[in-house]
């Protein structure tokens, strides 16, 4: 059977050229006579992987030496947890409420202290992200937290929030690596690596040293201390070894690809072709504000449920899969992330040119 076109949100589509390298390499990986999954992670030569993987990620984000990286499991659902151990001092934090995941952080931080609401945009279901120029920040907040990209909603921040002074915390799953940042305003940036990096079961986290101590909530487990994983270069106990490796490919295949800049002009690329065709239908409409629209996750409905329903069952018999829109808005999402072709995009306009012809 010939590949689809998988819009899934996450796990998501991979580099088709990582996906055959690692076939290439699955039962000898570079002459050690066994493969990535089942070598120690002790041993010299995964050593050499994930050494590797890290320099990799380090080039491409310009990350400053006064930052660890960080290759953790649990999902981005645990780290949720660990923001608060590791760095809720006055056991008090800021959260900006811009949709699902932002939302389960914040109740997740009620758990250790008082999580306070600066901003949300829950009024128009998370169609638009809040004016966050003037927050009302108190003096004793440890941390103020946001999800950058949303991943249900279809919303970016363009603009950070300005935390005055206070230490940010961004959760950036489903934007990791799809266009340059700027590692120094954050004090720590996370994310899952199962929508543009990987397979599902790695959480990347990179944490300003500073924020790296001893000095974590009662309680925090071992496992949970990011000292524990900071003086152990992620290998305190057995990580998610092949999970790594295919993190690691990826990202030389974005090296390849030309880095950061050439990622955002790809991914700029895409979405406006997709977003073109959604402000001039008929038929479907996008559901985000366009100012704050994302260039990887791109919600769309047509107002009728059936017809919704007839689109995502046409579309996935033609090959364009993953295309159902979360529980919680309904109608449809195409998650087009960095290892969507422009191809898989222009294909399923034409689909929903044609679509919207037979159903009119």
């Amino acid at each position: 059977m010939a590949r689809v076109y998988n819009f899934s949100a996450g796990p998501a589509v991979l580099p088709e050229e990582v996906l055959q390298e690692a076939a290439a390499e699955m039962m000898d990986y570079q002459g050690s006579g066994q493969s990535v999954m089942e070598m120690s992670h002790r041993s010299k030569v995964y050593d050499a992987i994930i050494k590797d993987a890290e320099k990799d990620l380090r080039d491409l984000l310009n990350i400053p030496d006064n930052y660890k990286v960080l290759f953790l499991q649990g999902g981005a659902s645990q780290f949720f947890a660990e923001v608060p151990m590791n760095l809720m001092k006055n056991r008090k934090a800021g959260y900006i409420l811009t949709g699902q995941w932002a939302k389960k952080a914040f109740q997740e931080a009620k758990i250790y202290g008082e999580a306070v609401e600066l901003a949300s945009s829950a009024d128009k279901t998370f169609s638009y992200i809040p004016d966050c120029s003037d927050l009302d920040i108190a003096d004793d907040l440890d941390y103020v937290y946001i999800c950058e990209n949303n991943t249900i909603y279809g919303t970016k921040y363009k603009t950070l929030p300005n935390t005055k002074g206070k230490l940010l915390v961004s959760d950036v799953s489903s934007c990791f690596l799809s266009e340059p940042m700027d590692v120094t305003k954050y004090g720590v940036v996370y994310g899952g690596v199962q929508k543009n990096i990987g397979p599902a079961g790695v959480v990347i986290a990179i944490i300003r040293e500073d924020l790296i101590t001893d000095d974590v909530l009662p309680g925090t487990p071992t496992m949970l201390k990011w000292k524990t994983q900071a003086d152990n270069d992620s290998l305190y106990n057995t990580p998610p070894c092949y999970n790594i490796y295919i993190c690691g490919k990826v990202f030389k295949w974005i090296k390849k690809m030309g880095g950061l800049e050439a990622m955002k002009v790809h991914n700029e690329k895409k979405a406006k072709i997709l977003y073109d065709f959604l402000d001039s239908s008929e038929l479907f409409k996008g559901i985000v504000v366009p100012e704050d629209r994302s260039l990887m996750n791109v919600p769309f409905i047509t107002g009728d449920e059936e017809m919704d329903a007839k689109f995502i069952k046409e579309a996935t018999a033609a090959g364009f899969v993953n295309l159902k829109g979360h529980r919680t808005v309904g109608g449809m999402r195409a998650s087009i992330y960095n290892a969507m072709p422009i191809e898989g995009v222009e294909k399923l306009v034409e689909f929903m040119k044609e679509f919207e012809k037979n159903n009119k």
